[in-house]
């Protein structure tokens, strides 16, 4: 389950979405506003699969919040799901300022993890480290738009294994446009028990 609100950034979500679908993980959209297309920055609109008040969420693997984070943590429900998810052990990923929900939930206490720059003090608990991507226990990577491919090849690798997240030239691409070092995002990832 990918969650989207009103502005989120597209390179995040449509990156990690379209890495996620290469990698064959079923990946369903999920709007937050209501309404299933929802406009992004920049005025882009996106269809999404489903809304959030319309799923069930007990049998997903995943749940990945692509960036929005500030956003994303007024939604009280989807927390509430967050924290359910993690207390299965099961995978919880953010990009980009998005962390700082698990933050505010506690999930991040004592474990490494990385975010967007000026967004660290909301790790609460947190060893913050500068770095693309965090593996602990379950996932959690990303920030700009070529780490968004990264972010989504680190999670198809967690559910479906190295040999999938190389299929279709998932590390391909993100090789291809992680070649331009002058700005390096930082994301984060977090595997929960």
């Amino acid at each position: 389950m990918c969650f989207l609100r009103r502005a989120s950034k597209r390179p995040r979500t449509i990156g990690t979405t379209d890495v996620l679908r290469r990698g064959n993980v079923e990946t369903v959209t999920v709007s937050m506003t209501g309404d299933r297309t929802v406009t992004g920055g920049h005025g882009i609109p996106v269809v999404t699969d489903a809304l959030f008040e319309d799923i069930d969420l007990t049998d997903a693997d995943a749940l990945i919040l692509p960036g929005g984070g500030p956003m994303l943590n007024d939604y009280e429900d989807l927390k509430k799901a967050i924290v359910r998810h993690y207390e299965k052990g099961r995978l919880v990923a953010a990009i980009c300022a998005a962390p700082l929900v698990l933050g505010g939930l506690g999930l991040l206490r004592g474990r490494r993890a990385t975010c967007y720059p000026g967004f660290e003090q909301y790790l609460t608990g947190a060893t913050v480290v500068e770095a693309d991507t965090v593996k602990e226990d379950t996932s959690s990577p990303d920030a700009g738009r070529a780490w968004s491919m990264l972010f989504g090849v680190a999670v198809v690798d967690y559910l479906m294994g190295t040999e999938m997240a190389d299929e279709g030239g998932s590390r391909t691409v993100v090789e291809e446009v992680s070649t331009d070092k002058k700005e390096r995002p930082r994301s984060l990832e977090v595997q929960l028990p």
